[in-house]
């Protein structure tokens, strides 16, 4: 008995009380609000479970405290109007000077005059600055060391014998001469120098792969001719080309620097700059900005983002612009660095979305049920005491 009272009690607490079936009405409305609300709560809890499953990133901003890292350059640029035989690729830092130890893993491959690669021609591996005295030493490694060869009208006190191609251009440059008919010099056809310009003379070239630099402001750039120290300025030697003029117009693939992490935006991936005049200086001013990323395992990434101003202008036309026609790049490294940090989001916060979901769309649609069913039976009311009277 004392048992019977206790359920009898227990059941008064029942917030949901139940109707007879007898007592419940069906209606076309109610099923049409029944399939709109269930179809919206679906839609509403996917994009719930979808949030739930993204990752959570926050994003805090400290000053840069590390030292001694790398930074990592990432390149891919086409240049669709330079031959690769023409271009020198060359890494600096803020004093000016060559960085003598880049590590760097960077490719030249030849393209055609459309723009598609020379597939029957492997890419060239790319050293920094000039490279020439490699392909001295093979190709006169046979020759007598004790040879005088003649410098063609350029000796001068200081060099009386020219050995090599270079040696020939060097004392060319030094009298202020031009260096346009390297098919006389017997040097440059015996190393090949003149073939392999003229083989490649209507081409292109793709520069991809990467650099590894000191992280201190610096910068990187492509320009046409051999590169050289002289009295602590950094030129490149055009006289070899006899006054001829270079388009640098070229597209960015991909620059990056750093690893790639979830999200990250690379300004010039995918941009082109082209200008229909020949000897354009193309120049980015390149924001650095150290960023750290740790995913929701702890594991860290040390990485980069940066932001980019372009700026180009055309020079030696005589206006009195100065400068090389190239493409640079002029990185500066920011003292601030960015972490951003993965968090897995809350199931608690999931399952009260959800709830609130369900119970807000099923209290809605029964307002709503309810009240095309009292205006319907309110309109049907007053049609049938229409026709009564």
């Amino acid at each position: 008995m004392a048992e019977n009272n206790f359920f009898e009690k227990l059941r008064q607490f029942d917030a949901y009380p139940k109707t007879l079936e007898d007592f419940r009405v069906k209606t076309f409305g109610g099923a049409l609000v029944t399939v709109v609300s269930s179809l919206l709560m679906l839609i509403l809890f996917i994009s719930e479970l979808n949030y739930y499953l993204t990752k959570d990133v926050q994003p805090e901003l400290f000053v840069d405290t590390t030292r001694g890292q790398k930074l990592r350059i990432n390149i891919d640029i086409d240049f669709p109007k330079v031959p690769c035989a023409y271009l020198s690729i060359d890494a600096m830092d803020v004093s000016g000077e060559q960085q003598l130890d880049v590590d760097h893993h960077l490719f030249k491959q030849r393209l055609n005059a459309d723009g598609a690669k020379i597939t029957d021609i492997e890419p060239e591996k790319e050293e920094l600055g000039d490279k020439s005295k490699d392909i001295v030493e093979t190709a006169t490694k046979k020759l007598d060391p004790d040879r005088c060869e003649s410098c063609y009208g350029a000796e001068t006190g200081d060099l009386k014998c020219c050995n090599t191609c270079e040696d020939v251009r060097e004392a060319y440059r030094k009298k202020g001469w031009a260096f346009n008919s390297p098919e006389g010099i017997e040097q440059c056809n015996r190393e090949g120098w003149t073939a392999k310009m003229k083989a490649q003379e209507k081409e292109g070239c793709q520069v991809f792969g990467y650099l590894e630099v000191n992280k201190v402001q610096g910068n990187f750039h492509f320009a046409p001719g051999k590169s050289f120290q002289q009295h602590h300025v950094h030129v490149h030697d055009l006289q070899a080309f006899g006054g001829q003029k270079f388009n640098l117009s070229h597209v960015i693939r991909h620059l990056s620097f750093g690893q790639d992490y979830p999200g990250i935006i690379n300004p010039l991936d995918q941009t082109s700059q082209t200008s229909d005049d020949e000897q354009t200086m193309f120049q980015y001013y390149v924001k650095v900005v150290p960023t750290t990323y740790v995913d929701v395992k702890g594991k860290t990434l040390f990485t980069n983002q940066y932001s980019v101003t372009k700026h180009s202008k055309t020079v030696g036309n005589g206006l009195g612009d100065s400068g090389l026609p190239g493409v640079f790049f002029i990185y500066e490294l920011s003292p601030m660095m960015v972490k951003y940090t993965e968090k897995q989001r809350s199931f608690m916060h999931f399952l009260t979305g959800v709830c609130a979901i369900i119970g807000g769309i099923f209290t809605v649609a029964g307002l709503i049920d309810s009240m095309i069913y009292h205006s319907s039976r309110a309109l049907q009311k007053k049609i049938e005491l229409g026709k009564a009277t």
